[in-house]
């Protein structure tokens, strides 16, 4: 990519942002020299990078990549077998930390995560954590070794400090002792690192010893008492150990660094690479950017396009296509209106993309792959060449129309300006001809009308315009393609207060053809601002009609579920009191068989009676309550009469008329043994007779017997059940079945393992009122069916 369009397109300041989100002094340096790449897998494998880092970004926040410090030389001395120094060996410390911490933001939080392009990179890092441990356990700063670094060290230093505390208190019998009087200050120093004390020069003879120094009066000598110099002596050898304990600990730590080499540099190349990613990923995030599509026919497709440079609150996007139904493209307007920003737009994004950063647009923008940019763009007047505006252009122009071919894209900014206005406009329109015919992809910005014109009446060629409000006398930037521009002159001449005598004598000195032509413009302008005005309407009306749609949903949604969570608790609840119902029924039943057993008096028996039916009316109320409107019957006196059958709506039951209706509307309704005094509004007329046995025959000594319901099934399925469960059914159904007056019924129990079988006949045989039982015969179920015979 050359260079001037680079520099041309601003694209260096795009590098300085990027270089704003590196951490690390190589990954900065990665940034300042990244260039539009032209190979199409290349450039999508680095928009792959900068998306998944991205992703990361947004899923768990940035990744520093601070502690990356360039530690290249570093690993030339471990290469040649030198040792490090603490802050070298600190530095990979620092690095290999750094390792472990992007070790762990790569870890998957769920086996379910699929991978992405960077895993392969994350693989690659070696942490050398027992490295990294030891280096930090041995060098606590650039500046000061562990005592713990070494036995040898730790040996050395204590002796150190017992003779310095020896040498102190040397020292201090002299500051403290008869001696004081002797001394400038009362105070312990140093001197050419030994211990020494300042003595007054009168005195210097009363102090045995080596003097160090002088000050500069004169009037103090640093003196090394006698009593000190060997203690001091020794200091100085422990020191000279001590270096060489430290060297021996830098050593082997740097011998252990340098068996990790390869490692120490895989770490270096792909912790400076991820840097690099995560710095574009980041720069997207601050651009709110998006991955562009890219694609070799060099169709360029940017939906709400943004500068990057202009700041989000001011730049006003805009939407440009190219190379799908035309290849060349002449935008015009009026000065200031944004047509070398759409311009600088279309070129600075095309080498964001193709340097694989992501670009400040909407989802699905499209950008093709150009091997060259070319751009003539400003006024490049030079001095030094004796060159004019005019000249700079041209020599600009010649040079793009030998190199630029189909694989290039050209960014004209007023072509053909600076020179005689018709001479220019042929010019323009030859050179621009040229490059069509060639298949460049062409961007031109213009103010002659005969470019509009070549625009209007050339297939492949399309007219933009930026436009522009005259009320206010400022641009809206935005840019309408397909639509040409005004210049406007004489609009905003007038705005500006120039006389209209001045305009109308401006506008007599234009040809007729250009008038028109101008005027066709301005119908078209119109025309174009109506439908946008039109279009906004409607699209406003189709967002309301969706909010109201959306509301209406809802709603329905609402009631829908309201609805049935009614219908669910009205089920609960009249299966609740269905199930009292019939533990009632089954109760009573048990007091009756009861009673006809133990010979239970008759006015027991009605006392029971009477609570059963209280009981019952209770729950008919309540079944009334919850039963809807609908359901409520229209059954008058006259409509009913004794023996009728009906079905009572509140209980579901069938039943029979007992009685005549009363002056409140209510009747006697048998229920197989169950008598109900019911209202007319609860009762259904059904066709079907519902056979009951309401009589209650007294014999002899008050016993009573009673007959049930002649619906019962002659047949009972016990299949599939426990013996528990099968007797428990079996008790109830061959009550019912004795009280109906049924002579036999079958009993299906299976063949199986006999044990359900076996249980049956056991229970079967304590019944009284049972006469007989046995199995069935070959084909009627054999030895799958128990026939039982009752008592007469």
């Amino acid at each position: 990519m050359n260079q001037k369009a680079l520099k041309t397109l601003e694209y260096n300041k795009i590098t300085e942002l990027l270089e704003g989100f590196a951490s690390s002094s190589m990954g900065k340096e990665l940034c300042r020299n990244l260039t539009p790449l032209d190979n199409l897998a290349e450039i999508e494998a680095m928009q792959q990078e900068t998306a998944d880092a991205l992703s990361r970004v947004y899923q768990k926040g940035s990744l520093s990549f601070g502690g990356v410090r360039d530690i290249r030389g570093s690993l030339k001395r471990l290469e040649i077998g030198s040792t490090l120094g603490t802050g070298e060996l600190l530095s990979i410390c620092s690095l290999l930390e750094n390792a472990s911490r992007a070790k762990s933001y790569s870890r998957r939080e769920t086996e379910n995560d699929t991978g992405d392009s960077l895993d392969p990179l994350f693989e690659l890092l070696q942490p050398l954590t027992p490295l990294s441990l030891e280096i930090r356990r041995c060098i606590l700063s650039e500046e000061e070794i562990a005592d713990d670094a070494s036995a040898g060290l730790k040996q050395v230093r204590r002796t150190m400090k017992n003779t310095n505390d020896k040498i102190h208190s040397q020292l201090s019998s002299y500051v403290s002792g008869s001696a004081r009087t002797y001394l400038q200050d009362a105070v312990v120093t140093m001197r050419n690192g030994r211990y020494c004390i300042p003595v007054k020069a009168e005195h210097k003879g009363q102090i045995p010893g080596m003097i160090h120094d002088q000050s500069s009066t004169g009037s103090t000598v640093f003196v090394e008492p006698m009593a000190v110099v060997k203690l001091n002596n020794e200091l100085r050898e422990l020191e000279i150990q001590e270096q060489t304990e430290i060297e021996k600990i830098l050593a082997g730590l740097s011998e252990t660094a340098a068996e990790s080499l390869e490692m120490l540099d895989d770490d270096l190349k792909v912790l400076t690479q991820l840097d690099f990613i995560f710095a574009r990923a980041l720069l997207a995030k601050a651009q709110n950017a998006t991955e562009p599509l890219f694609n070799t026919e060099g169709i360029i497709d940017i939906k709400k396009g943004r500068h990057p440079l202009i700041e989000k609150h001011k730049v006003v996007p805009i939407d440009i296509r190219l190379g799908e139904t035309f290849d060349l493209l002449v935008v015009t307007g009026p000065n200031t209106g944004g047509k070398t920003v759409s311009l600088k737009t279309v070129g600075l994004l095309t080498l964001m993309g193709q340097s694989g950063l992501h670009i400040p647009a909407f989802d699905h923008s499209r950008l093709s792959v150009f091997r060259e940019v070319y751009a003539d763009i400003g006024d490049e007047q030079s001095i030094e060449q004796s060159l004019s505006t005019f000249s700079s252009h041209m020599t600009n122009v010649v040079h793009f129309l030998e190199k630029a071919d189909r694989d290039s894209l050209v960014l004209f900014d007023e072509l053909g300006a600076g020179t005689d206005p018709t001479e220019g406009a042929a010019l323009a329109i030859a050179i621009l001809s040229h490059l069509h015919a060639q298949g460049v992809r062409t961007m031109a910005t213009t103010h002659y009308s005969e470019l509009k014109v070549y625009a209007l009446s050339t297939p492949g060629v399309e007219n933009a315009s930026c436009e522009f409000d005259v009320e206010t006398l400022r641009p809206t930037y935005r840019l309408l393609i397909g639509v040409p521009g005004k210049s406007n002159a004489f609009a905003i001449s007038g705005k500006l207060g120039l006389p209209d005598y001045i305009i109308e004598k401006a506008k007599e000195q234009i040809s007729q053809e250009d008038e028109s032509f101008e005027d066709v413009l301005t119908s078209l302008e119109e025309s174009r601002r109506t439908i946008e005005s039109e279009q906004a309407e409607i699209a406003r009306y189709k967002e309301e009609i969706q909010t109201l749609k959306e509301q209406l949903e809802t709603k329905q949604d609402k009631l829908e579920q309201r609805k049935d969570r009614i219908l669910q608790e009205a089920n609960e609840e009249a299966h609740r009191i269905l199930r009292e119902a019939k533990e009632y029924a089954d109760q009573t039943m048990k007091i009756f068989n009861k009673a006809g057993q133990e010979s239970m008096t008759a006015r027991e028996l009605e006392q029971k009676r009477s609570e059963l039916r209280k009981k019952m009316d209770k729950t008919a109320k309540k079944m009334a309550l919850k039963t809807p409107e609908k359901k409520k019957s229209t059954l008058t006196a006259k409509d009913v009469s004794l023996g009728d059958s009906v079905k009572v709506l509140s209980l579901n039951v069938k039943g029979t008329i007992s009685s005549k209706p009363d002056a409140k509307g209510m009747v006697f309704v048998q229920m197989g043994i169950l008598r109900s005094k019911v209202s007319l509004s609860d009762l259904q007329l059904i066709d079907e007779p519902v056979i009951t046995s309401p009589s209650l025959q007294r014999t002899g000594a008050g016993k009573i017997k009673m007959s049930k319901s002649a619906s019962v099934r002659t047949e009972i399925n016990l299949l599939g059940k426990t013996v528990d469960e099968a007797v428990a059914e079996l008790d109830k159904y061959l009550d019912d079945a004795y009280l109906a007056h049924l002579s036999s019924v079958r009993v299906v129990h299976g063949k199986g393992t006999g044990a359900l079988r076996k249980g049956v006949h056991n229970y079967l045989k304590r019944l009284k009122y049972v006469q007989d039982f046995h199995l069935a015969e070959f084909g009627e179920g054999d030895a799958g069916v128990t026939i039982v015979e009752f008592k007469k």
